[in-house]
């Protein structure tokens, strides 16, 4: 797992996980284990699924030759509203590409830790034992 600064101001994490080092065999089976994740947590809130691949491929947009599945996770942590501000930080978000031989799964890091820690150790629990 690293910690990169995507385009230089965007704080994300990501996983790069081989296929043979995970039970899941397909983007979309990630995508509902973390489902699972979010409904499983108290105080948090799924929002919905996103293709970004059939969205992008829809509108013409550029698509990286090896990305062969490309999906997003939505939901919300959000405990408070503290000020309007925090409204550009949320709903949170978890990538899951499938690249051919891995996944990459990546998040944007949230500015509260405990989401940081659940986000890191559902990515984590990916991997076989």
């Amino acid at each position: 797992m690293k910690q990169l600064n995507f385009q230089e101001k965007y704080p994300i994490t990501v996983l790069d996980i081989k296929k043979s080092e995970t039970q899941y065999e397909s983007a979309e089976q990630i995508a509902d284990y973390f489902k699972r994740c979010i409904e499983e947590a108290p105080r948090v809130s799924y929002i919905t699924t996103f293709d970004h691949l059939t969205h992008s491929r829809e509108i013409e947009g550029d698509v990286a030759p090896d990305i062969q599945a490309a999906i997003n996770v939505v939901f919300c942590f959000g405990r408070a509203l503290p000020n309007p501000f925090v409204l550009a930080v949320r709903p949170r978000s978890i990538g899951i590409a499938d690249m051919g031989e891995h996944f990459v799964v990546s998040f944007m890091d949230a500015p509260q830790v405990p989401a940081n820690e659940a986000m890191r150790a559902w990515a984590l629990s990916l991997r076989n034992s």
